[in-house]
């Protein structure tokens, strides 16, 4: 098991912000399109986070357009910029699965003070 953490902790990043089920975050993502690279956020409320290590990911929920768009990014892919929390969600639950079902502001999480 030492063999596959010290292969792991080379690529895993050191400083990661404190991401919570409920959050809403800014995940700043290169994009590589031909030749040019650029970076853009993805602005989103976490409704998972899943696996651990070097693998862990976390899927992020926006509604764009009236549809709702999740994506699933791995933390620790060097593609991944940087992760900021704009806001703390208050939730009791682990999987906020259900906020697919809701619409309007129903879909909406309270925020911690």
């Amino acid at each position: 098991m030492d063999l596959i953490k010290a292969l792991t902790d080379q690529y895993t990043k050191s400083e990661l912000p404190k991401i919570a089920i409920g959050d809403t975050v800014r995940v700043n993502v290169k994009i590589k399109e031909g030749n040019r690279e650029r970076i853009q956020a993805f602005d989103g409320t976490v409704i998972a986070r899943k696996h651990g290590g070097i693998n862990e990911t976390i899927t992020v929920r926006r509604i764009s357009y009236n549809v709702g768009v999740e994506k699933v990014f791995p933390i620790h892919s060097p593609n991944i910029v940087s992760i900021e929390t704009i806001r703390r969600g208050k939730i009791r639950r682990a999987k906020l699965y259900y906020l697919r079902d809701r619409v309007g502001k129903n879909a909406k999480v309270k925020e911690k003070l």
